[in-house]
């Protein structure tokens, strides 16, 4: 019975391994081949008449990011378990795989916590949580300056009505989240009054670590950005966009992705942006899908070998 039992969750691995992979993959090939974003035979041939040196450096940042990622998730567990870079590598690339289909990647919640027994798995969402958050207030800390910045530099189309409007929906969201900070959120026993009490007894050690890895994340892709950007011919100083960067990684961040638009979303939101310092459409474009590419689709198909070569273990 115990034979028929394992041969049974070995087929329903293997059956979610497939599930998995094909819906990565056929969300890349929808991404490249639909056109939404720019036409992929446009880009390519840009590409190909440039200095492949300037690729490899661009690699290599991308690279540094997702290892300053790594480490972050390794830091962020070890208030529960102890696990090594390579374990933290396993992890965080095989969740990258898993959630890059979901609506602002909301299964890497869910994937990472997989690996863990069930009785530290609501810790991990916890933990997982937390560690985004440091990443979201490093976002919103130099995207607000930047914003501040674009006020000053640019004539920016918003009236005092809509700056009205957003700052009523930030203190009734304020307002809501104080009344049910002891309601459960989507994990049975978890609060928003659980959560703050959690963060308050991580170790200060952990939550400098956190925040150091976040704003170091945030600089080198903010630095590839700009050098993605010179790349494709985009004429501005790292001064002017700067600014621009901020405001624009922002807006993205706090603006639902649904499942096929996120390079929509952004590629609109930059367009947009960078529109205020004369920088035309198609560098912009490219510049956004490049970051796109070398920050998710990479590490997403690194990730998916991990997933074919993933085998369970009794928890």
């Amino acid at each position: 019975m115990r034979t028929v039992l394992h041969k049974s969750k070995q087929y329903w691995l293997v059956a979610l391994k497939v599930l998995v992979l094909g819906l990565t993959f056929a969300y890349i090939y929808y991404k490249i081949a639909s056109g939404n974003t720019l036409q992929w035979q446009v880009f390519s041939s840009e590409i190909q008449s440039k200095n492949f040196i300037y690729i490899l450096f661009f690699i290599v940042l991308a690279t540094i990011n997702w290892t300053l990622e790594i480490a972050k998730w390794q830091t962020a567990v070890s208030k529960t378990t102890s696990i090594s870079f390579s374990e933290a590598t396993k992890q965080s690339l095989m969740a990258l795989t898993v959630s890059l289909p979901t609506p602002n990647r909301i299964g890497d919640y869910g994937a990472k916590a997989f690996f863990y027994p069930l009785e530290k798995r609501k810790e991990i969402l916890l933990l997982n949580f937390i560690s985004s958050s440091a990443q979201m207030a490093v976002t919103c800390f130099f995207g607000a300056i930047g914003l501040l910045i674009l006020a000053m530099d640019y004539e920016l189309p918003i009236s005092e009505t809509k700056l009205g409007i957003f700052l009523l929906v930030v203190l009734l969201a304020m307002v809501l989240g104080y009344l049910f900070r002891r309601k459960q959120l989507l994990v049975k026993g978890l609060s928003a009054l659980n959560v703050v009490r959690y963060f308050k007894n991580l170790p200060v050690s952990i939550k400098l670590k956190l925040v150091l890895f976040s704003v170091l994340r945030y600089v080198i892709f903010g630095f590839l950005f700009y050098f993605v950007l010179v790349f494709f011919e985009g004429d501005l100083t790292i001064l002017k966009a700067a600014p621009l960067i901020g405001a624009m990684y922002l807006l993205v961040s706090i603006v639902p992705s649904f499942l096929l638009f996120d390079v929509v979303i952004r590629g609109g939101v930059a367009v947009w942006l960078f529109s205020f310092a004369e920088i035309p459409e198609l560098p912009v474009l490219f510049t956004v899908f490049t970051m796109w590419l070398l920050n998710f689709i990479l590490p997403a198909l690194m990730g998916s070998w991990y997933v074919l070569s993933y085998k369970t273990e009794h928890r």
